[in-house]
């Protein structure tokens, strides 16, 4: 079997340009009841997709890389484009796991320890700025800049190109696929720009230790480069923005978690995992069927675009009882807040060590906090990413 999905470029660009045009909306998880309850599954012409909706048919998906393959972003070559796909998000075995085992060094439970010192006094500093306010945009002032600043550390990006790095970042993630692509160049160009630097003059950064990588015993060409900082740097804070927002949110809603955290802090860890099932962040990733098959009973071509929907499956009752109800002692709790198998995230460990001490250090400063009601949760334009704009809170 080939290794390129069976369709051609036209087509993709298409398919892709339906597919992301779908916002996602705050009442999103309703709908995903209601069509779990009586849906195994559905072809979404709007999505041009066919949408997975319970857990066991998404863990399906998700194990059988043969048949649903990542590889969904090509050029008109036919060759896989690993910047606009995102790095090994758009990549399947053997080369995912080559390239995955490279990066994963950064992220070793000891490398993500050493980072904890330097994540508290980012988080102090952020909340420095706003204690004599009374008032903070929990999103603008705490849950952006902190994991933005730890992987622009990481890649050795500069402090003056966040800002710019966040709207490509929201270009990225956004619905228009058009746009989506011209972020994409524009990320890849300013990263290879940096590549170029790195060779001439290396640092202890990630740029120059993948520069410096090999991949049985060939260095790792450019675009894989390029496309796994554009994942690290998407994915490296996109996540832990969603997951300390909607965290607030989470907590505001359901008065007694938020007491039950003040009186045994140590339940944190596990109130975290409860918010990536009850509102995860990312809801899903596209697969292409690789070659005919059925699922639920349904015949699929080779070449049909296919949505397992993460958040959908972490609200099925048959695998979290309550599925509905938000219990920050829910154990055991297998969600899918970040993906599973061979693309489990891998910034998982970073994203949760940043949402503790933001969230952790927030309860403690803050054990007031309360969501400003008038203001309405808006979330950012995305077909994928279920983020919040703004979360202006009081802490007075």
């Amino acid at each position: 079997m080939s290794t390129n999905p069976p369709y051609s470029y036209d087509e993709l660009i298409q398919r892709r340009a339906k597919q992301a045009s779908v916002l996602l909306t705050p009442d999103i998880y309703d709908w995903y009841g209601h069509m779990q309850a009586s849906h195994d599954l559905v072809y979404d012409a709007a999505r041009a997709s066919w949408l997975v909706f319970r857990y066991e048919d998404v863990m399906h998906v998700l194990r059988d890389t043969t048949t649903f393959s990542s590889q969904r972003a090509i050029n008109p070559d036919g060759s896989v484009d690993s910047i606009v796909s995102g790095g090994i998000l758009g990549m399947d075995p053997p080369r995912h796991r080559q390239l995955r085992s490279l990066i994963s060094v950064a992220f070793t439970p000891r490398a993500i320890a050493q980072l904890e010192p330097r994540i508290r006094a980012i988080v102090d500093d952020l909340l420095d700025r706003v204690q004599d306010q009374g008032e903070m945009d929990v999103v603008n002032d705490l849950a952006f800049p902190l994991p933005i600043i730890v992987i622009a550390e990481l890649l050795g990006i500069p402090d003056s190109e966040r800002e710019q790095f966040r709207q490509w970042s929201s270009d990225f993630v956004g619905p228009d696929f058009a746009l989506r692509l011209v972020a994409a160049r524009e990320i890849a160009a300013y990263f290879h720009t940096m590549v170029e630097q790195r060779r001439r003059a290396p640092r202890e950064d990630l740029i120059s230790a993948l520069i410096g990588a090999e991949i049985d015993g060939e260095r790792i060409p450019v675009p894989d480069i390029l496309g796994t900082c554009l994942l690290l740097l998407i994915a490296g804070h996109d996540t832990t923005t969603g997951l300390i927002g909607n965290a607030v949110v989470c907590l505001d809603e359901h008065a007694e978690a938020k007491q039950e955290l003040l009186a045994s802090p140590e339940l944190l860890p596990s109130a975290i995992e409860e918010v990536l099932r009850y509102r995860a962040i990312v809801h899903t990733m596209p697969r292409v069927v690789a070659m005919d098959t059925v699922l639920c009973g349904q015949e699929i071509k080779a070449g049909n675009l296919l949505l397992p929907l993460f958040a959908s499956a972490n609200l099925d009752n048959t695998q979290f009882p309550d599925a509905n109800t938000f219990n920050i002692r829910r154990d055991p709790n297998r969600h899918l807040g970040f993906g599973y198998g061979i693309h489990f995230c891998l910034g998982a460990p970073l994203a949760r060590l940043e949402a503790r001490i933001a969230l952790s250090t927030l309860l403690e400063r803050f054990p007031h906090f309360q969501r400003k009601s008038e203001a309405p949760l808006e979330l950012r334009p995305s077909s994928f990413i279920y983020g919040l704009k703004h979360l202006p809170i009081t802490f007075v």
